[in-house]
């Protein structure tokens, strides 16, 4: 039996696939059977660093997913559209499909599945988050039997990859961001990356896996690593942290209803902690629950190989279930996915944690002692209060606080900017 494949897209992702499928020597053998049927792509002419044949080509994605022919349309294409209406349409003619669209699945995962549901089809999304690291279907299949409590992850390689140079370095951020772009680990216009929002998407999948529930991806708060500094890097050395941006999904212990916390936002890591030796472009993400404990998937997050080698991966996994029962009148529940309610997200006011925050001060008696008033009439217990030294005539302070209700420490913090000693709040960062 032999399954034929329409690929959305031969870019660095399309490409690495097209390679796998058609060099499947050495491989699993289940990759025998499959063909690539047809291939969409924006230009017939553009110079491609593999050849396929000349007749297999398209300009007419549409025609790809409306092909009676095609069992598996894969889609490599990326953006909101017309990625998100090829892959209804694709469900809509029967197809199975795989997908490393976070932003789409982020956005429309409910209205993919529900579809996907009704035509008996599957959506795979593996690639969509990790790149060739496994977590979807551990999160779906291996780690099924646990309650999990917290997904903590570094998700984001541009980002890591800047903030790793930084510390290494001791550069600041846009220097390393001009640097990230020659090397191709930056976009052109990096606002996904650096502003979080990638990341974002990625851990509202990964919440909506572990959780059982359909999550809203603007309930997400979502803060980038744009205003990080070297000064940042230095104290954070110096206090025995290093800077990563985190995506977190913590179910609230005993809430009632269930509530969770989804953020993404740099944060001090401790140098302890599995995650921060984590660096580069290397993508790492922490699964909490019961009865497992800790367990951390490591890899490479982007690329062509590893992006492709997860997609593949998801394609074999559908043919593998289409040989075994082709006419299924229910879906595989260990693969497919029917979230019925949202889940309930926490307001980020509502979140326990640490800060780590910078004032420039008038050097003048009493500024640590008014700090120290005001952070206490609103509930904030201060771990540290130190002064570091001077930028010109201002004094700089480091202010560390315990684990407290962050809509407590806005409110303080909204207090200490009206004190006329205060200066400038250069930096807020949680703590973990």
């Amino acid at each position: 039996m032999a399954f034929k494949i329409g690929l959305l897209g031969l870019g660095t992702v399309g490409a690495g696939t097209a390679e796998i499928l058609l060099n499947p020597e050495g491989r699993h053998p289940l990759l025998q059977d499959i063909t690539i049927e047809q291939v969409g792509v924006k230009s017939l002419d553009k110079k491609r660093s593999i050849e396929l044949p000349t007749e297999i080509l398209t300009t007419d994605l549409e025609a790809i997913v409306t092909n009676p022919d095609i069992d598996i349309v894969v889609e490599l294409i990326g953006g909101l559209e017309p990625a998100r209406s090829l892959i209804l349409k694709a469900i809509e003619h029967g197809k199975h499909v795989v997908t490393a669209n976070k932003a789409v699945m982020a956005r429309f995962a409910p209205e993919i599945y529900e579809a996907a549901n009704k035509a008996k089809v599957y959506v795979l999304l593996e690639a969509a988050v990790g790149g060739g690291i496994p977590i979807v279907e551990p999160l779906k299949q291996s780690l099924g039997a646990n309650r999990f409590e917290n997904i903590i992850g570094i998700v984001n390689g541009t980002t890591n990859y800047i903030l790793t140079q930084m510390t290494q370095n001791g550069v600041d951020f846009e220097e390393v961001l001009k640097e990230a772009q020659a090397l191709g680990y930056a976009e052109a216009d990096p606002t996904a990356d650096v502003g979080g929002l990638d990341a974002a998407d990625k851990i509202s999948i990964l919440a909506s896996l572990a959780f059982g529930g359909k999550v809203k991806r603007e309930d997400v708060y979502c803060e980038g690593i744009t205003k990080i500094t070297s000064s940042d890097i230095s104290y954070a050395e110096k206090l025995g942290f290093v800077i990563k941006l985190l995506a977190i999904a913590h179910k609230l212990p005993q809430s009632e209803p269930e509530k969770l916390q989804l953020r993404v936002h740099p944060t001090f890591v401790p140098k302890s902690h599995p995650l921060a030796n984590i660096n580069g472009v290397n993508n790492a993400i922490l699964v909490e629950g019961q009865p497992l404990g800790q367990v951390m998937f490591y890899g490479p997050g982007a690329g062509s190989g590893p992006t492709a080698s997860a997609v593949v991966a998801d394609i074999m996994n559908i043919v593998g279930v289409l040989y075994s029962n082709n006419k299924a009148e229910k879906l595989d529940p260990l693969l497919s996915c029917s979230p019925q309610n949202y889940c309930l997200v926490s307001p980020i006011e509502d979140v326990y944690t640490r800060f780590y925050t910078r004032f420039l001060c008038a050097d003048v008696p009493g500024v640590i002692g008014h700090l120290g008033m005001a952070f206490g009439e609103h509930d904030v217990s201060l771990e540290s209060v130190v002064q570091i030294g001077f930028q010109g005539e201002l004094a700089e302070i480091v202010v560390v606080t315990h684990k407290v209700r962050e809509g407590n420490f806005r409110s303080a913090i909204e207090e200490i900017q009206s004190l006329n000693a205060i200066k400038n709040i250069p930096s807020i960062i949680r703590v973990l």
